[in-house]
């Protein structure tokens, strides 16, 4: 067999992933066609290298994976980009750290190593002109530097580059894994990170949490998703100068956070996931305070935005503006809210769901867009209401709980020759941490994956036969992660 198949949240025993030859590997991936979910390098030892490869099975909820192992001196491979081009980071990827060539990949720049020399694309022309933008900006945005190439204030194409933040999150990891540490590699997304970090080490080491720990996580990251949603809506208000959607949207995230702070001390989440279950408990008395909060919440979003879907000059910078076919989705691999706004629906909480979802009866409603701008504010309106239907129900839930535990904080040792795959479904899209241990239990590999790194590509080409002047726009209703790229 050329694949083991497993499930989210479950342990392979690495000696059990099967490991072929490159060409043989190759020849599987274009045959399976299916999703890529991680695809990364492990010194082997002794020069070699091994590749590990996981795909995704969305429709029946697994994962495929297969590995291939480079001997010394074995410097390229085929490039299976030129075949499915949503490889095309992945390989990038593996090339920047391991020096393997995919031969013949059509676009083989460095992902985050890249300070020096960049090969920028060139397009020469009199009419053309070249706008460069960053690394530094203005306020608080991280650093990223985009060049633009233009005929007057039309974008004929945007190149993105990256890394200026590269903090080796991945060699930490091994080295000295923590809540804390997984909590501070993206800091818009604690809630998301912290779960798919304690849910790996909870697999690895055959620790059960309590139901009410789990709804609390849920809750957590339900309510992350709907703050930061209300919140990029009312910076999409800000950047088209809609000042009263911008000020409506900003006070009622406050809301949203002001309650994570309540139940935790913290607004965004930071220290309340624990490996174990949750370190606070909620209380009836919060409970019914938040249920009151929730409710003006639903109100005043449902108001501000069918005030502004109502007007016709917000309509008329949000229509048509960005546009990411649903075609061009599929073939570069866009995951998450980028990819549903442009009709491919992927959701890790209901194509890899937890038990708990089925208990709670959440129905998934697909998307409808088309990949513009405004696909992606409507689409962050939609996942906030069902955010807060989910809300509302896992609250109800947590009162006839009240006894359980929350935190299981006993001492439990990482399995051998280990494998885990853990994702969750972030605001952004699916965030994925992988671990591996070694034949004395400790880590030896940890792989992330961040949604921003499949959709970076995504916003270089929605801007493309764009004026200049709409890349903000385009830029905040992706709102990706220059930290979750660089890592």
């Amino acid at each position: 067999m050329n694949w083991i198949k497993t499930k989210n949240n479950s342990k392979l025993n690495l000696k059990d992933i099967p490991c072929l030859k490159i060409h043989e590997l190759r020849e599987e991936i274009i045959h399976e066609n299916k999703r890529p979910v991680a695809f990364f390098g492990k010194d082997w030892g002794n020069g070699e290298v091994k590749l590990f490869i996981v795909l995704a099975d969305d429709k029946n909820g697994e994962l495929l994976v297969s590995s291939a192992l480079f001997k010394k001196g074995e410097t390229f491979y085929e490039s299976i980009t030129k075949d499915i081009p949503s490889f095309h980071i992945f390989e990038r990827e593996f090339y920047e750290d391991f020096k393997i060539e995919p031969l013949h990949h059509p676009w083989l720049k460095p992902v985050r190593k890249n300070q020096k020399e960049y090969p920028f694309f060139e397009m020469e022309g009199e009419e053309v002109h070249q706008v460069a933008v960053g690394p530094i900006h203005a306020g608080v945005i991280e650093p990223g530097h985009f060049r633009f190439m233009c005929n007057g204030e039309t974008v004929y194409h945007l190149e993105i580059m990256l890394g200026y933040q590269h903090k080796g999150v991945e060699e930490l990891m091994v080295k000295n894994p923590s809540n804390q540490l997984a909590e501070s590699i993206v800091g818009d997304s604690v809630i998301a990170y912290n779960t798919a970090y304690s849910q790996a080490m909870e697999t690895l080491r055959g620790i059960k949490i309590s139901d009410k720990a789990k709804l609390i996580r849920m809750l957590a990251l339900e309510m992350e998703r709907a703050a930061i949603h209300i919140g990029d809506m009312g910076a999409v208000a800000g950047d088209i100068a809609y000042a009263m959607g911008a000020a409506v949207f900003g006070v009622t995230r406050t809301l949203v956070i002001n309650t994570m702070l309540e139940f935790c001390g913290s607004r965004f989440g930071r220290g309340l996931v624990n490996v174990g279950g949750v370190n606070f408990d909620i209380d009836e008395e919060k409970i019914q305070r938040a249920q009151q909060t929730f409710k003006k919440v639903e109100k005043d979003v449902d108001r501000m935005t069918k005030t502004m879907l109502k007007n016709a000059s917000v309509m008329s910078r949000l229509e048509k503006t960005g546009t990411v076919s649903t075609e061009k989705a599929l073939e570069i691999g866009l995951v998450g809210m980028a990819a549903k706004a442009s009709g491919v629906d992927l959701d890790s909480r209901f194509d890899f769901p937890d038990e708990l979802m089925n208990t709670l009866q959440i129905v998934r409603k697909p998307f409808k867009g088309v990949g513009d701008v405004n696909s992606r504010f409507k689409l962050r309106y939609k996942e906030i209401k069902e955010s807060l239907s989910i809300i509302r129900k896992i609250l109800e839930e947590l009162k006839s709980l009240k006894d359980e535990p929350v935190l299981d904080n006993g001492y439990y040792l990482n399995q051998k020759d280990a494998f885990v795959i853990s994702i969750v479904e972030g605001w952004r899209g699916e965030v994925v941490h992988i671990a591996m241990t070694d034949n004395t239990g400790a880590l030896s590999r940890y792989k992330i994956k961040d949604p921003s790194f499949n959709n970076w590509y995504g916003l270089a080409l929605a801007v493309r036969n764009n004026g200049i002047s709409d890349f903000p726009l385009c830029n905040k209703s992706f709102n990706l992660s220059y930290s979750g790229n660089d890592l």
